[in-house]
């Protein structure tokens, strides 16, 4: 599988014993409880993306929808875990799960996975943990059936969407620039 670039090798992980699994209904509980612990995205529970995500409703509500969707079986993505822990997650589906992410996207294309958001604990950052789940989640996404994998991150300066990744860590794996989503967004390709 062509993934890497000749750029500077990606950064590694100092975390040796990482284990990544998909969401599921069976692994529903570990994401849970990763998203209730203190300074976890429990505000969006990673609906701002998917269909009926931007509306105005409660946390409560979207977190009884992602359960709806991890419960129906629909791809949410996958949780990094450390000592038996949920420790991290990236959010990485088809792309038809979530609403469109970029106005030239082309909704008659098929076989695309997108990367959306990743959630790293500020106490877990900068130890090569985000690239770790970055390699897991393409990793995953080839493996589910992606013919390309598209991701929407902003450059390190960015103030804001910096939970999208950033652009060097995927550049460094091979993804290609296809255009912008927005003003700071990039649109950024992996093909298998």
């Amino acid at each position: 599988m062509p993934r890497r670039s000749n750029a500077s090798p990606p950064e590694k992980s100092e975390y040796a014993d990482i284990r990544f699994t998909e969401v599921t209904p069976a692994t529903r509980v570990s994401f849970e409880t990763l998203f209730e612990q203190p300074g976890a995205p429990k505000y969006c529970w990673c609906m701002a993306w998917r269909h009926a995500g931007r509306e105005h409703i409660q946390n409560d509500e979207k977190k009884r929808r992602m359960m709806a969707l991890i419960d129906a079986g629909t791809p949410v993505g996958i949780l990094a875990h450390i000592d038996g822990k949920a420790v991290a997650w990236c959010s990485v589906a088809p792309r038809e799960t979530y609403r469109k992410l970029s106005s030239q996207q082309d909704d008659s294309e098929t076989g695309v996975w997108s990367i959306v958001c990743f959630y790293v604990p500020r106490a877990l950052r900068r130890g090569g943990l985000a690239s770790a789940l970055l390699d897991a989640a393409i990793d995953h996404a080839f493996a589910n059936g992606a013919r390309i994998v598209e991701a929407y991150p902003v450059d390190e300066a960015s103030p804001s969407y910096r939970f999208m990744g950033f652009r060097d860590m995927f550049a460094v794996r091979g993804f290609r620039e296809a255009g912008m989503a927005g003003s700071r967004r990039y649109v950024m390709r992996l093909e298998h």
